[in-house]
């Protein structure tokens, strides 16, 4: 590694800086490629010379890469193969817990020498488990003795912060801690995004007194003022993203569109054989409130599972197709789509037969388009849909293709917009002749700040009650290593529920018959060792077992389309009791009579994605039961997961726990278009106040300057964000 005198441009690439080399390492496993990106890989936390540091949280962080501070209690080598191999054993501590290292053959002697009892050093390797032990094998290791000769040298060698920085097994943080000192220096040339006026009211540092700060601090203090300021710069350059995305939409001109008195909603809300909650009226008017504007809607409608969104996107959709407008629904996968499309022409009935656009007595054709329809379909779909006799179209990203043109689009809805990104949904708007409104629905809830975060630059609107009729949904953990008669009684309740007349599902996290999955994360036990159940293999297991005799079927993304559609249907009519699937069936699917659900391997599921599978069952007038398979140990964290799921229906509160055991960086999700950069300080949960204000700010910015002309610094750091050429792409985790 190279650390020369030189102090690089902030866009430098680091092979100048460090040697081809180590650039190559920060390149491959780390993602930094220039100094401006490793000024920005920020230390985890921090070790005190002064002080040992537990080793009490390796027993979650078992097969990762982790660096230490602790002390050689005792080291001793020892023999095996008849004398012939040696190894050394040194135990370390931080005076609360004791974790062992262990050296073989040649590798013993440097260690043996190095590591004498008393010696405080930084280990840094990967975290294993042998008899049911931790333990780091061939760990590097950093001695942290004092060389100092005056008294005075060695306090402060002694109280010096020592950075922890994210690491990998072919670079330690130490090392990591090298390259960025011969950096550091380029931070006096960081442009700071942040107006002076913000920053001095707020009391911020500036960003390259920060940027100092964070990796060398001198005190606690230091630490705490880098991190404050260094949150405020990743809240206000994505609000501020997310605002100038808001200002530029609310420029837009759009085609009022409000429902016509005797039309086609009202003929719908004439029909329903049910009322509506207080929920959807609310929404509703807040959506007719929108659609009645001269500049498109630009609406997020967040709810429960089960809460009746899909509901209120119809009377959407029909209330533009009232006054002449069409309608298009985009779904993630075309299992959703098709069940879209079967619902909605249910719930239509001969108000979805119409053959022309606006007639206020004879309805309209509703069509569905995705990528596996026939030649002749897709061609009658594609005519009906630029002539205007269909005036809603529910389909895949099949409907963001070329050659799909409309009449006159009025209003796109898309479905669990998780999935979708804004440059995807923005495709579908550019085919109205006028910007269409937007309604973007999710039924996983967000947290407020997430929301404010994620979905910055739509309104929010929230159905948190559900509809008369539905029924509670029990949920148990099934630990069906350490109790395997549960596993037994779970089966017998599945076929107790199919012989009083319901219908079950049984979820699998993969496939089956594919390459077997590599080992990921942490093993917490044995469980981890083997790969995921298999839908595949479970169907062939209960078919011969436990539910033996009982109609049961398969469901999962590899199977062709029209056979996909048929199981979904025969599950819908009743002929099939039993579905074995994957998470295909995670969103959208509705089969009211379905009253129990099998999770197999739920820990391997995140909490908000079980919430979402929860959901496919109580959704009639019968108890729902969720049952949550796992071998996990009781005290395992998938297992507090699993209790957290089982503890609570309150799919918001869930969302923060989910949100909590995630990794912030997550948030704006992985393969983002356009984003070349995550939330790396900013805590969306506990930083609440700070991403409220920094949108406040955002917004104030903006409005008066929104071409950021009178703030280079902050223009400069949007760019880094974002992909120039496609800034209004922000694209959604």
């Amino acid at each position: 590694m190279v650390c020369n005198e030189h102090v690089p441009a902030l866009d430098e690439d680091l092979k100048k800086t460090l040697g081809p080399a180590t650039a190559k390492v920060l390149a491959e496993q780390l993602g930094l490629h220039t100094a401006l990106d490793l000024l920005h890989h920020y230390p985890r936390r921090y070790a005190e010379r002064g002080e040992l540091t537990s080793l009490a949280e390796l027993a979650d962080q078992i097969d990762e890469h982790v660096t230490v501070v602790a002390q050689v209690a005792d080291a001793r080598i020892l023999t095996f193969n008849g004398g012939r191999g040696k190894r050394l054993e040194v135990t370390i501590t931080d005076g609360s817990g004791r974790l062992q290292l262990v050296f073989f053959g040649a590798g013993v002697h440097k260690p043996h020498k190095d590591l004498l009892p008393g010696t405080r050093a930084m280990f840094a390797g990967k975290v294993g488990m042998f008899n049911r032990k931790l333990q780091l094998s061939h760990p590097a290791y950093e001695p942290l003795g004092a060389d100092a000769s005056d008294r005075d040298a060695a306090t402060a060698f002694a109280n010096q912060l020592i950075p922890i920085y994210p690491a990998c097994a072919k670079l330690e943080s130490w090392k990591i801690a090298k390259c960025v000192d011969a950096v550091l220096p380029s931070a006096r040339e960081a442009v700071d995004p942040l107006p002076d006026a913000l920053r001095e009211g707020r009391g911020l540092v500036p960003l390259a007194e920060a940027l100092l700060k964070i990796h060398r601090p001198a005190t606690k203090a230091d630490i705490e003022d880098a991190r404050q300021r260094l949150k405020w710069d990743e809240a206000f350059v994505l609000q501020v993203a997310l605002a100038r995305r808001r200002h530029a939409d609310s420029q837009l001109p759009a085609v009022p569109r409000r429902p016509a008195p005797g039309g086609l909603l009202d003929a719908f809300d004439a029909k329903l054989p049910f009322t509506l909650t207080e929920g959807q009226r609310t929404v509703s008017r807040e959506i007719f409130d929108d659609l009645a504007t001269d500049h498109p809607m630009h609406r997020l409608l967040q709810g429960e599972v089960g809460s009746g969104k899909t509901m209120v996107a119809l009377r959407a959709m029909l209330a533009v197709v009232d006054c002449g407008g069409q309608a298009a629904m985009l779904a993630p996968t075309e299992v959703l789509a098709q069940q879209h499309h079967r619902s909605i022409t249910e719930m239509m009935g001969e108000l979805a037969e119409g053959g022309m656009l606006g007639g206020s007595d004879q309805g309209t054709k509703v069509v569905l388009l995705t990528g596996s329809m026939g030649t002749a379909a897709r061609r009658q779909a594609l005519l009906d849909l630029v002539t205007g006799e269909a005036g809603i179209v529910i389909g895949t990203h099949a409907l963001i293709e070329d050659k799909v043109q409309f009449h006159d689009l009025g209003l796109v809805v898309v479905d669990e917009q998780h999935r979708f990104g804004v440059e995807q949904r923005d495709a579908l708007r550019s085919k109205g002749k006028q910007p269409p409104h937007l309604l973007v629905m999710t039924a996983t809830p967000i947290p407020r700040t997430v929301a404010m975060t994620v979905f910055g630059d739509l309104e929010t609107s929230v159905l948190d009650q559900l509809p008369a009729g539905r029924s509670p949904i029990a949920t148990h953990v099934v630990p069906a290593k350490d109790k395997p008669h549960f596993l037994t009684r779970a089966w017998e309740r599945v076929r107790e529920e199919v012989e009083n007349g319901h219908q079950a599902y049984v979820v699998c996290p993969r496939i089956g018959d594919e390459e077997e999955p590599k080992k990921k994360g942490s093993a917490e036990d044995d469980a981890e060792k083997r790969p995921p159940l298999a839908v595949l293999d479970i169907a062939g297991q209960l078919t011969r077992g436990p539910l033996a005799g009982l109609p049961v079927e398969v469901l999962h993304g590899r199977m062709d389309p029209a056979d996909k559609d048929d199981v979904m249907r025969r599950f819908a009519a009743g002929e099939v009791k039993v579905l074995v699937a994957t998470t295909v069936i995670e969103v959208g699917v509705n089969v009211p009579n379905s009253t129990v659900m099998v999770i197999m391997d739920a820990d391997r599921f995140g909490v908000s994605q079980l919430h979402q599978l929860r959901g496919r069952v109580g959704r009639g007038s019968a108890p729902g039961l969720c049952l949550l398979v796992s071998e996990m140990h009781e005290a395992s964290p998938a297992r507090a997961r699993l209790a957290a799921v089982a503890a609570t229906l309150d799919g918001f509160e869930l969302s923060r726990i989910d949100l909590e055991q995630r990794r912030e960086g997550d948030v704006l999700g992985q393969a983002q278009s356009g984003v070349r950069s995550s939330l790396r300080m900013l805590a969306v949960i506990e930083d609440e106040e700070v991403i409220a204000q920094a949108r406040e700010e955002a917004t104030r910015v903006v409005a008066a300057d929104p071409g950021l002309e009178r703030l280079p610094g902050l223009r400069v750091a949007l760019d880094a964000l974002l992909d120039t050429e496609r800034e209004q792409y922000l694209e959604k985790g």
